[in-house]
């Protein structure tokens, strides 16, 4: 039902008493293609874990999709030990079916997520091209290739939808280091 990457190389823990380790879920929602990734995050250095894409089937029905997908986020969460979530909100376009599909996946996340403890944090579009970025109008391949930069991995993910979802955690973190330093706390979830 998904697929996933693994790193090549052997994925070492960091934890010292200075600094925060932090381990987040990135998820770009969608009914068909519903993208993954997770990342560690030590103090403001990023390090892949694995991403991949949830793909549901066309002829079951939409509740069962929906349910599937849900079931499958929290199945990763419990796998990677990922303390929170952090997935990309609902933008309208001229596709109002299509929005309505992604916004009950997003629900259905939600929720599954809130019956594991587990916080969800929502941004939207600009919000993470700014965070990945820097630019809130930066087009696809850019956000793309910060996301390579910033993970310092070889090549930019095959899919869309799981660097999207990468983009997600980075987002996160970025916001939670600058509400951090301010000393304010997020309310976003």
């Amino acid at each position: 039902m998904f697929s996933r990457y693994q790193p090549t190389s052997s994925f070492q823990t960091i934890t010292t008493e200075n600094k925060k380790r932090l381990i987040v879920l990135g998820i770009d929602p969608g009914l068909a293609n519903t993208g993954w990734g997770v990342v560690e995050v030590i103090s403001q250095q990023y390090r892949p874990v694995s991403f991949g894409v949830i793909k549901t089937d066309t002829s079951h029905s939409l509740p069962d999709r929906i349910s599937a997908i849900a079931k499958e986020v929290g199945v990763l969460v419990d796998r990677y030990s990922c303390e929170v979530v952090s997935m990309e909100d609902i933008f309208f376009t001229k596709n109002v079916s299509s929005a309505i599909s992604v916004a009950k996946v997003i629900g259905a996340i939600c929720h599954e997520m809130r019956s594991k403890n587990i916080e969800v944090h929502l941004f939207s579009p600009p919000q993470i091209k700014q965070a990945v970025t820097g630019m809130g109008k930066a087009d696809k391949n850019q956000v793309q290739q910060m996301v390579k930069l910033l993970l310092g991995m070889k090549s930019i993910p095959k899919s869309d939808h799981a660097a999207d979802a990468l983009a997600d955690c980075i987002t996160y973190a970025v916001f939670s280091q600058t509400y951090s330093r301010i000393g304010m706390k997020g309310n976003n979830s």
